[in-house]
């Protein structure tokens, strides 16, 4: 079993139908985009900005992506920082109703460019993460001693609050209710949703969860302590760049120092696992190889798109997009979904004092070779997204076929070791009485 780090509150974690229930949802989602990427097909990844794209986009990030995320950063506040969340089953159970309400309206709205719906999934994804940004806000404002986790944290947590409300405007801007430079918008909106508040994020808990789960060293100091805000001040000076309408010479500089910041973090971390003390590699730490790689060629891809054409260019974004998206920032949630969720199933069975009952372990949980099948799908589905890139008609269909089963795959596992969680609870339970 894993040894509990030191300087983690566990007893403060919150109830465990709290980060369960954002878990859970977020497979469904990503059989929903895999559902309408085989319904539109190629015209689904052939534009940015073409309604199905969009809406294929926004149920990846807001349905999986900010989902999975925002149910870690409310289980891992409160272990990490100390500070839990205020009332949280209610604040969960209303930011998960939101954005499991919004998401799908979003997509709707996308698709049929109907008015009624934009404005109205507008209010519900802003009301869904508006709590949660005062959640977690005033979560992060009682902490009274910061880590580089609690950094990295509480700067995600203000990108998202920046990518929120520009996607807001973006959509009333498409939907004819306000008029603004879209295009310099459009350009912000994911950086600070992807980079700001995915990324930053995703650094933060890695600090933790790396060396935690994988059995690594520790991060280099002077990368924890400077890389977050580095990325965050360098996230600032993109945004001004861009309104200001800046020199060639200085968007490129700052794009550059983003991919080196980001590709500074993922060499990092597979030398750390390089140096791991145990040698085999589990399913979860394959994940995070495979993860950091899409985001080594995601980031270096992004510095290149300003020396090719502005064809070859747009399907480029597209192509890197998916890496970030489906290669990076979700296989990075699958493989820790693949570690935190039997975790917390057998943390929670040893809080309760359990003894009726032997309590299974992790790897009794969640065994290695379902988790182990499911990443080969999954892995596949994104050979086969790069492929459709260059060949949609005909690697399109697979590749949704693929992402659909690794989805449902993923659910499964999930769900196998919830019921064990409450089998064995229950039969604690029975013989208790």
């Amino acid at each position: 079993m894993l040894p509990l780090q030191t300087g983690l509150s566990f007893e403060q974690a919150p109830p465990i139908t709290v980060p369960f229930r954002f878990f859970l949802t977020a497979p469904l989602f990503l059989l929903a985009a895999a559902c309408l990427l085989a319904w539109f097909g190629p015209a689904a990844l052939q534009m940015r900005q073409a309604p199905a794209t969009l809406a294929l986009t926004h149920l990846l990030t807001l349905g999986v992506m900010s989902m999975t995320m925002c149910g870690a950063l409310m289980q891992m506040l409160p272990v990490i920082a100390g500070s839990p969340i205020v009332h949280p089953r209610l604040t969960a159970a209303l930011c998960h109703g939101l954005l499991t309400l919004g998401t799908p309206m979003l997509a709707a709205a996308f698709l049929t460019g109907n008015h009624a719906l934009g404005l109205a999934s507008t209010a519900v994804l802003g009301c869904g993460f508006g709590a949660f940004i005062v959640a977690s806000g005033l979560s992060l404002a009682r902490i009274r001693t910061c880590n580089s986790t609690v950094i990295s944290m509480g700067l995600a947590a203000i990108a998202l609050a920046v990518a929120i409300p520009l996607g807001m405007v973006l959509l009333l801007a498409r939907i004819g209710s306000i008029n603004i430079a879209y295009a310099q918008y459009a350009e912000l909106h994911p950086l600070w949703g992807s980079i700001g508040w995915a990324a930053l994020l995703i650094i933060g808990v890695a600090y933790q969860v790396v060396p935690m789960f994988l059995m690594t060293p520790d991060y280099p100091k002077h990368l924890t302590r400077m890389l977050a805000v580095i990325l965050f001040a360098l996230l600032v000076v993109k945004t001004a760049a861009v309104l200001l309408d800046a020199s060639p010479p200085m968007n490129a500089g700052v794009d550059t120092g983003l991919a080196a910041g980001l590709t500074w973090f993922a060499l990092t971390t597979l030398r750390l696992q390089a140096m791991r003390k145990r040698r085999h590699a589990d399913p979860t730490q394959r994940y995070w190889r495979l993860a950091m790689s899409a985001l080594i060629v995601a980031a270096l891809g992004g510095v290149m798109l300003r020396w090719v054409s502005a064809e070859a260019a747009e399907m480029l974004k597209l192509v890197l997009g998916m890496l970030f998206i489906i290669g990076f920032v979700l296989g990075v949630i699958s493989g820790m979904l693949y570690k935190i969720v039997p975790f917390l199933a057998w943390f929670h069975l040893q809080s309760r004092h359990l003894r009726q009952v032997p309590i299974p372990n992790m790897k009794t949980l969640m065994p290695d070779n379902r988790a182990l099948a499911q990443m080969r799908v999954w892995l596949c589905a994104v050979i086969m997204l790069a492929a459709a890139m260059v060949l949609p008609r005909v690697f399109t269909y697979p590749a949704a076929l693929l992402l659909a089963a690794a989805a449902i795959w993923l659910e499964w596992n999930l769900l196998a070791t919830v019921r064990s969680y409450k089998n064995t609870r229950r039969l604690a339970m029975a013989k208790k009485i």
